[in-house]
Parts: C-alpha cells; sequence; structure tokens
C-alpha cells in the first residue's frame, strides 16, 4: 500500500569542500575538529560523525565516549544554518541510543531542539530535530519536559509539513507525549485532531498507522470523541474498515471506534447512519483475530452503557459474540467473554447468552489458558446472576463438575467468579446438593485461607450458600474451614468482613458449630466489631445473637438473659456471668476441674443415657454417676458403702456396675463426652405434665409451675429470714459428695433465685410455657411471662395487648407481679 517514508535525507547542496571520510580509528580526531573555529571545518566533521553514527550503535557507543555529544550540543545553537543542520542530524541519529538519550536529559537538549522547530528554519532541521525529540520522548521526564517547554504546539503544526519524515517524526512523538493524560488535555487545547485526521490520507502506511495510534489514545477522553465526531471522524473510520487496500489498519481503525462507541450519541449517530450495521458485519466477515479481538473490545466498551446495550441488542450483537468463542484464538475467545459479560446487564442479551452461548462457555472452563478460563467463568457468573434459567442451562451443560475444578485455577479472579456461579446454582436445591457431593465446603474452606479479597470475598458468599444444609456445615466444621472463616473478620475489606458476618450467621444455624464457632473466638470479635461504627454492619449484629442463641449457655453467661425464644435443651449449663476476656469454657473443661469452692455449675440434662434407660437410678444414681474422668471407681464404691441399709447398699452396687461399664466404653471408644443424666429433673418434667399441662389457661399454669417448682427447692422463704436459708452450704455438700463443680440441678433441693428461675424456664420450655429467664445482681435471677388481663367489665370481648409479670418463685411462689411496678423492684433487688 503506497510508498514508504524515504530512509535516507536527500544529500547536501554542494559546497565547497568534499566530503570528510572517517574511521573508528580517527574518530578521536573529527570529534576534536568539532571545538575549531572554522565553519567549514564544523560542518565537515558533523557530515563525517553523522556517517559514522549511522553504521551502527557501536559507533554511537565510541563518539559518546570521546565526547562528541557536549560538542554537538554548542553547535545545534550554531549561527551557520549549514552547522547548526549538520550538529542536528548527528544528535537525530545518535539519540537512538540508551547513554545518550540520557546525557541528551541532562545537559537539557529538548528545549535547545524545539527551538530548531520554528518554521523558518530548513526541512533537515525539523526531520531530525523532531526525530531526535521523538527518541527522547519515550522517558517521562523528557515528556514532562517537551510539554512544560512548548514542544507541543510546533509538533502539532508540523504534522502538516510537507516532508514526510517530518510528519512521521512529528506524530510518532505527540503519540508518545500522549501517554500521558495531560498531554492528552493540552493538544485537545490546541486543535490536533483536524491535522491527524488529515494524515490518515497518507500515501504512507507508517503515519496513517501512527496517526490511528495516536486518535485511539486522545479518544479515550470524551471530550475529544466529540471533537472527533464533530470533525467527520467516524466517518473516516468506517471507509477504512471498507477499504480492503486499508486491512493492515483495520485494527487499529476499530480501536479507534471501540473508544467512539463509550458515548450514547456516538453509537446512536452510527446506527442511523447504517454505519453500525456495516462494523458488525466486517467482524462476522473478518477472519482476522486482532480484527475480531479489537472488535469484541469495541462492544465491551460501549456496553458500559445502558442506552448503548439497548442499542447494541437491537443490533442482534449476541449472535455474533457467541460466533466468536467459536474461533480458534485465545485472544478472541477472551475478549468476546469479557463482551458477552458487560453485555449480560441488558436482561433481553443475558436471556439471548443463555440460549445459546452457556454451552460454549462451559466448554472454555476446560482451556489449558487461564486468561480464557477466567474470561469464560466471568461471563457466566454474570449470566447466572439473578437468573434461575441460565443456572439451569450451565448445569444442564454439565457445568458443575469443571466449575468445581475450577475452583483450583491458577488466576483469582477464575476461582472468585467460579466461586459465584457454584453459589448462583445453590439457591436451587438440586444443584446445590449435586455441587455439596462434591466436595464443595472442602474446596471452599482452602479458599478461604487466600490472601486475595476477592477469593475470600466470594468463599464467604458460597459458604452463606451452601452452608444452611447441615451436612455442609459439618463438613466445614470437619475439614477445619471455621478457623479461617473467623479470621475473615479480621479484615480490613469491608465486603469481606460482611460476607463472613453472614456465612457465620447461617452457619451458627445448629448448636454444634455455633459452639464451635464461639470456642474459637468468632464471638468476641463480633463483639468488637459491632461495638466499631465503621466496621459492623447488617450482619455482625445478627451473626452474634444468632451464635449465642445456638449456644445459650455461653449467651446466658455473657448476656445474662434468655428470651422465651431461646428454648433450654438437654447439654444447658449456668456457670455464672462471665467476666470480659475470660475464656468460655465448656461443660466438659469444667467438670475436668478440681474441685473449688466457688459458685456451681448447674447443668441441665433431662435425657438419660441409652445403656442406664432400663434401670432408672434414684437420687442416689448421681453419686455414683462419674461427671469426670478423674473420680475413680474405687471412690465411687466408697460412697455406694455410705448408704443407709442393704437394699440400697445393693442397688448402689448396680448401679456402680452400670456406670462402670458405661465408662469403659466411653473411654475405650474415645467418644464425644457427655454429661450424666438427670432423672430426678426427668421425673419433674414428667409430673409437670401431668399436673400443670391440663390446666386451662397459661394464667393458671404459670402459677401452678411457679408452686411446683418453690416446693422442689426448699419452698417459700419468709422475705426477712432469706438470710437463714443456708442454700449455699447446702450446694456446697453436693460438690462435695460428687467430687465435682457441676452439679445436676435435680440435686438441689434447698435452691435460691437463680436456682428456681432456671428449673422454672426448664419445665416451662418442655411443656410449652413461653417466659423468659433474666440474671440479676447478687444471685438474683427471675422468670418474666405474658399473659392476657381479664376484659375489664363494659369492655367484653375486647382483646387487649398483654402484660409483663415476674413470677415469685420465693416468697409468694406463683404470685404474679407486674412489670414495672415497685413490687417487681423489690423483688429484682430486695
Amino acid at each position: 500500500m503506497g510508498k514508504k517514508v524515504k530512509k535516507e535525507v536527500e544529500p547536501p547542496p554542494k559546497d565547497v569542500f568534499d566530503p570528510l571520510l572517517i574511521e573508528s580509528r580517527t574518530a578521536a580526531t573529527v570529534v576534536l575538529m568539532l571545538s575549531s573555529p572554522e565553519e567549514e571545518v564544523l560542518a565537515k566533521a558533523c557530515d563525517a560523525l553523522y556517517k559514522f553514527a549511522s553504521k551502527g550503535d557501536e559507533n554511537k557507543v565510541t563518539l559518546l565516549g570521546l565526547g562528541a555529544v557536549e560538542h554537538l550540543y554548542k553547535l545545534i545553537s550554531h549561527e551557520d544554518p549549514i552547522v547548526r543542520r549538520n550538529a542536528i542530524m548527528v544528535f537525530g541519529i545518535m539519540a537512538s541510543n540508551h547513554d545518550v538519550k540520557k546525557l541528551l536529559r541532562e545537559l537539557d537538549a529538548t528545549n535547545s531542539l524545539i527551538s530548531q522547530l520554528a518554521p523558518e528554519e530548513d526541512v533537515v532541521i525539523h526531520e531530525f530535530a523532531t526525530l531526535c525529540l521523538a527518541h527522547m520522548a519515550v522517558e517521562y521526564t523528557t515528556k514532562v519536559q517537551i510539554l512544560e517547554q512548548g514542544g507541543l504546539e510546533p509538533l502539532i503544526r508540523l504534522l502538516g509539513s510537507p516532508d514526510p519524515d517530518v510528519k512521521k517524526n512529528s506524530v510518532e512523538c505527540i503519540y508518545l507525549l500522549v501517554q500521558d493524560f495531560q498531554s492528552r488535555a493540552a493538544v485537545r487545547a490546541l486543535n490536533v485532531i483536524p491535522p491527524l485526521l488529515e494524515l490518515l490520507k497518507s500515501e504512507y502506511p507508517v503515519i496513517q498507522l501512527l496517526a490511528l495510534k495516536t486518535l485511539e489514545v486522545v479518544s479515550k477522553d470524551r471530550e475529544t470523541r466529540i471533537i472527533l465526531g464533530e470533525n467527520k471522524g467516524l466517518d473516516c473510520l468506517l471507509k477504512i474498515l471498507e477499504t480492503n487496500e486499508f486491512s493492515d489498519l483495520h485494527v487499529e481503525a476499530l480501536a479507534v471506534l471501540g473508544n467512539c462507541l463509550e458515548d450514547v450519541h456516538t453509537l446512536q449517530l452510527i446506527q442511523q447512519t447504517g454505519g453500525l450495521k456495516k462494523l458488525l458485519s466486517f467482524v462476522e466477515l473478518s477472519t482476522v483475530p486482532d480484527i475480531q479481538k479489537n472488535a469484541a473490545k469495541a462492544i465491551t466498551k460501549a456496553a458500559y452503557d445502558s442506552e448503548n446495550r439497548k442499542i447494541l441488542n437491537e443490533e442482534e450483537v449476541e449472535k455474533r459474540l457467541i460466533n466468536l468463542l467459536e474461533i480458534d484464538n485465545d485472544g478472541v475467545k477472551v475478549a468476546a467473554s469479557q463482551a458477552i459479560s458487560a453485555m449480560c446487564e441488558n436482561l433481553a442479551s443475558k436471556c439471548a447468552f443463555g440460549l445459546q452461548g452457556i454451552p460454549q462457555l462451559v466448554q472454555l472452563l476446560s482451556s489449558d489458558n487461564e486468561e480464557v478460563k477466567e474470561a469464560a467463568v466471568t461471563a457466566l457468573a454474570n449470566l447466572t446472576a439473578a437468573s434461575p434459567s441460565n443456572a439451569r442451562a450451565v448445569a444442564e451443560a454439565e457445568g458443575i463438575e469443571p466449575l468445581v475444578n475450577t475452583l483450583n485455577a491458577q488466576r483469582d479472579g477464575a476461582i472468585a467468579n467460579a466461586a459465584t456461579v457454584l453459589t448462583n446454582l445453590a439457591m436451587q436445591e438440586p444443584f446445590r446438593v449435586n455441587i455439596q457431593s462434591r466436595g464443595i465446603m472442602h474446596a471452599l474452606a482452602e479458599l478461604l485461607r487466600s490472601t486475595n479479597n476477592q477469593v475470600q470475598s466470594k468463599a464467604a458468599f458460597a459458604v452463606a450458600a451452601f452452608g444452611c444444609d447441615a451436612d455442609a456445615r459439618a463438613e466445614l466444621r470437619n475439614t477445619g474451614g471455621l478457623g479461617p472463616l473467623i479470621e475473615l473478620l479480621h479484615s480490613k475489606n469491608e465486603e469481606v468482613r460482611r460476607n463472613a458476618c453472614w456465612a457465620i450467621l447461617v452457619c451458627a444455624s445448629d448448636e454444634l458449630t455455633a459452639v464451635e464457632l464461639c470456642r474459637l473466638g468468632a464471638l468476641d470479635i463480633l463483639e468488637e466489631i459491632n461495638l466499631s461504627t465503621g466496621r459492623k454492619n447488617n450482619f455482625s449484629e445478627d451473626a452474634l445473637e444468632k451464635l449465642l442463641d445456638n449456644n445459650l449457655p455461653q449467651k446466658y453467661s455473657q448476656m445474662g438473659y434468655l428470651s422465651s425464644s431461646n428454648i433450654i435443651t438437654d447439654g444447658f449449663y449456668d456457670c455464672g456471668q462471665i467476666k470480659p476476656g475470660v475464656k468460655f469454657l465448656s461443660l466438659e473443661e469444667l467438670s475436668m476441674q478440681e474441685l473449688t469452692d466457688r459458685r456451681a455449675i448447674i447443668f441441665i440434662n433431662a435425657k438419660p443415657q441409652e445403656d442406664l434407660a432400663g434401670e432408672k437410678a434414684q437420687d442416689s444414681s448421681y453419686e455414683q454417676t462419674i461427671l469426670s474422668p478423674s473420680i475413680s471407681r474405687k471412690g465411687s464404691r466408697e460412697k455406694a458403702r455410705k448408704g443407709k441399709g442393704k437394699k440400697e447398699e445393693e442397688k448402689s452396687k448396680d448401679v456402680i456396675q452400670i456406670t462402670s461399664k458405661v465408662q469403659d466404653e466411653i473411654n475405650t471408644e474415645n467418644s464425644h463426652w457427655l454429661p450424666p443424666p438427670d432423672f430426678i429433673l426427668l421425673d419433674y418434667i414428667n409430673d409437670a405434665s401431668k399436673t400443670i399441662l391440663p390446666l386451662t389457661t397459661t394464667r393458671a399454669q404459670v402459677m401452678a409451675l411457679a408452686r411446683f417448682v418453690a416446693d422442689k427447692m426448699g419452698g417459700p422463704i419468709e422475705r426477712d429470714k432469706l438470710h437463714d436459708f443456708s442454700w449455699e452450704l447446702h450446694i456446697s455438700e453436693i460438690e462435695f459428695d460428687l467430687k465435682c463443680n457441676v452439679v445436676p440441678i435435680g440435686k438441689v433441693k434447698k435452691g435460691t433465685f437463680y436456682h428456681r428461675a432456671l428449673l422454672f424456664k426448664v419445665i416451662a420450655d418442655r411443656i410449652g410455657i413461653g417466659c423468659s429467664l433474666v440474671r440479676g445482681k447478687y444471685n438474683r435471677a427471675w422468670n418474666e411471662v405474658k399473659l392476657v388481663d381479664d376484659s375489664p367489665q363494659g369492655i367484653a370481648g375486647l382483646l387487649l395487648p398483654p402484660q409483663e409479670y415476674i413470677v415469685d418463685l420465693m416468697f409468694e411462689p406463683g404470685f404474679l407481679i407486674k412489670q414495672g411496678s415497685a413490687e417487681a423492684d423489690q423483688y429484682k433487688h430486695f
């Protein structure tokens, strides 16, 4: 296509001297001649050095070492035009060398070179001055110098030079300068677009190419795109695409168009003139990968705007992009996948891709090219977002297995988006079960350990999606995933913290997981997060509450409150108010501790162990049941011998044998430690079910249960004799007998406020009476119930809101004290 830019400048006009031929051995002599006061000698020396430097980089290095650059620098401002011209010619040739450029920067040569760009200067001076500047403009510091010293204006003016080499050097220099955004603004102000468009008509491909590359950079700015449209630049670009002779310019022309298509107005204009249809057809018919790739990139840029997406959808761009996925070129596949991702924001496009493009994208997940894999899975993530039908299409295209495999990809983006697609599929139960069967939680546990915020966030989000299933939660626990999940609560990334809180909220749905999360420190971290206005989020408070709701012993210990929805089950224990910063121990850990004089731990376990179900023991069974593995069988036998009567002693021996057998089996199998059964509590619950449950009103049930509890724990106590109620000694005796700090509530026959309130709550929960449990100070605790008062006279049938009452379990068992009254305050603080 066309002529090439001439490689050699025309020989200088014949002068009065003949050329001076030199070899490297005489180069030093010629450099010395640069100090001559005679203009003729200077001109000859410069001409000889030009020819010497033109032979290769080695010669340039030689001249640099001989100090030629410093001498030449003085000569580029010489009064004699021939000397000045010849000196600049040497500069232009030598400036391609890195070390020469470095020295020229130190000499601040740009200012002198820019001064040689004046209109009255010789065209050869223009050529080599611009060549030198183009060599130097690859360095950022030189770009700044050229901009600050006013070099842009003469360079833009020289785009209209009659000499093609001057044009080529000038546009190349401008191209390098506009890589910096400050220069882009400056060239726009100097009206660079018209001369650049004029260069597209050049007969030299290299000039056209540089002009297009410059237009591609400057058109990244919206203001420049507007100017480009006003100067009919789009027509020029489309004309290049329509001309087969310009096929070597099509890639760059598409790149410029890609920038222009970002603007709705421009895209509408191209559509109205039929240019968009031509453009898309051109892409469809082209077999050049770079053209196909740039076309897809152009569509991607355009698709960032919602109006543009509508226009592209009208032109059925989806079909073209799906076809590009079939091209045997990884770059094209990546660009097409990225364009699909961008177009997915349009609902109609998302549906179109779902019908046709998903199988091709699924196939790309098995690509050996990691970039292709990442682009394809990103497209699938966008396609399946809020689209059950597309998620179903992915599953039907057998995409689940390659998606799970992609979690082991090398690129973090691919991993994160694979987790996202799997999360989107998990919204439908059959797919969730399928994915879970492939060990998804094990894979996610590894991803939670990633150092990449995006991977961490998407992995935590996926844990929240799959954690709704009990088996998945168990898998996460067993694979050690809870620890890394909790670590993400420390993340400085807001999205990571939020998704980690959400995952913990979901995983805390069962007691086992909630207890393990608490053991690993999740509660402390969540409390810390919730105290910070900058770090707490929509899920952190709910996660904390959920954890506590499924770990009621710790909730009651920390919060001092259980609501009516917090149902106390077997395994609950009250170890008192825990101090901030103190580790909360499990019942098993507490049972292992040596006997102390501190407050007893009261535990609940009304469910008998299977091995003891047929041999229900009486009160003495608690004395023989091993609460701590440290208690020996010998101690149990000695305790049994203290019983009264032969029959009781025989019964105790039977219990010893059964209990020892059970303990041996537990030790042999190394199974999970279980607290011993509390048959007395079981009797309480059975008795309450028979006598209290049949009562017709909740009020009557509450009052009856209060009397029942008080009767089991020492009966009513007169207020002025409360200090004589020696419940502490009674509890200490139980602890001493059991050789353990952990006491089953059924053993407590003389209980104070907190024993009675706990027993009331336990039985109420079992028989369906709603009540809360509140811890007060000084061993106080009480139950609160909500009851509907009888309708007052004259308003029969009116449904009144329930009133809250405190249940008296100590002084007048069964008496209901209205919340907020003086009597209520006295009961709490007496």
